[in-house]
C-alpha cells in the first residue's frame, strides 16, 4: 500500500507479485478494489499494480483540477505510476472507462506501453449508433441530477449491460447506501459519465500502435454497447478482439478463466 504524489492528487496504489509490470485501470467506480480476484491470479507472472483513480476512494484530490483535461490527466497519472514502478514499458489492462484511459495513455505516452488491453471501452463514438448512446447517457445524468445516484445507476446498468452484469452490479456488496460508494458515484456522474463516453479518440494514433492493442470483451456482453465498442475498435485497427468469460465484470465473476485467457493471448502476442 503506497501513495504517489502527482499534480493535484495523491494516488493510492498496491502491488503484488514479481515480473513484468501489469497495470490494471478501473472503470466507473474508480476503485482498485474491483481487481483483487484477477490481480491475485496474475501475480504469479507479473508485478501487478492496482490503484484508485484520482478523486475516488483513497486517491484524494490535493489541489485545483483541470476538468477540461480530465481524460489526459487520468492518462498522465497512469504514466506516472508506470514510471515510478518500472524502468521500461508496462502491459496495461483497462476496463470500461479505464479502457478509455488506457487508450488515451497509448496515444499520449506510447513509450510507456508494451501491450494494452482495452476491455469493453466506454467510448461510444466507436459505434455507428454511438450518438444514441451518448444521448442516453446524458439522460441518465439528468436523472441523477433530479433523483440522485441510485435510480440513475439502476437505469444505466439495466440498459447498458447484460443481465449477468446487472445482477452483480445491483446486488450483494453493491446493495444499500454507503458513503464512499455514493461519493464515488457522484464524482463519476459529475466528471466522467458524459465526458468519457463521448470522447473522440485519436484513432490514427491508436492505429499507429495497433500491434500493441488487444481489444477485449466478455462473451456474455455481445450486443451491449461496451462489448460492441471493443469489436468496433478491433475492426478499425485490424486487430482480432479477445473473447473472455462472462460479461462486463468477468474479471470479478470468473477470475481464474479470465486471467488464463488474458495471459494466453498476451503470451501469444509476444509482448510479455
Amino acid at each position: 500500500m503506497s501513495v504517489l504524489d502527482v499534480p493535484g492528487a495523491q494516488i493510492y496504489y498496491e502491488t503484488r507479485g514479481e515480473g513484468p509490470l501489469l497495470l490494471l485501470i478501473p472503470g466507473a467506480n474508480g476503485d482498485g478494489n474491483v481487481f483483487p480476484p484477477l490481480a491475485d491470479r496474475l501475480a504469479g507472472h507479473y508485478r501487478v499494480v492496482t490503484y484508485d483513480r484520482r478523486g475516488f476512494t483513497r486517491s484524494v484530490l490535493s489541489g485545483p483540477q483541470d476538468y477540461a483535461r480530465r481524460l489526459a490527466i487520468d492518462a498522465d497519472d497512469a504514466m506516472r505510476l508506470i514510471r515510478r514502478l518500472s524502468d521500461g514499458p508496462a502491459t496495461v489492462f483497462g476496463t470500461s472507462s479505464g479502457a478509455v484511459i488506457a487508450l488515451q495513455l497509448l496515444i499520449d505516452h506510447p513509450d510507456c506501453i508494451r501491450a494494452v488491453v482495452p476491455y469493453e471501452p466506454a467510448a461510444m463514438r466507436l459505434l455507428p449508433q454511438g450518438q444514441a448512446w451518448i444521448a442516453f447517457f446524458r439522460e441518465v445524468y439528468d436523472l441523477y441530477r433530479q433523483s440522485g445516484p441510485a435510480p440513475a445507476l439502476d437505469v444505466f446498468r439495466r440498459k447498458t449491460f447484460a443481465p449477468i452484469d446487472y445482477a452483480i452490479m445491483s446486488g450483494g456488496a453493491n446493495r444499500g447506501p454507503d458513503a464512499q460508494k455514493i461519493a464515488n458515484a457522484t464524482y463519476w456522474f459529475e466528471r466522467e459519465l458524459r465526458e468519457y463516453t463521448s470522447v473522440a479518440l485519436d484513432m490514427a494514433a491508436v492505429a499507429a500502435h495497433a500491434d500493441r492493442v488487444v481489444p477485449a470483451l466478455g462473451g456474455a456482453s455481445l450486443g451491449y454497447p461496451t462489448a460492441e465498442a471493443a469489436l468496433a475498435l478491433g475492426r478499425a485497427i485490424g486487430r482480432e478482439a479477445l473473447m473472455l468469460p462472462d460479461g462486463h465484470v468477468g474479471y470479478a465473476t470468473s477470475p481464474e478463466a479470465f486471467a488464463r485467457g488474458l495471459m494466453d493471448r498476451l503470451s501469444a502476442e509476444g509482448g510479455t
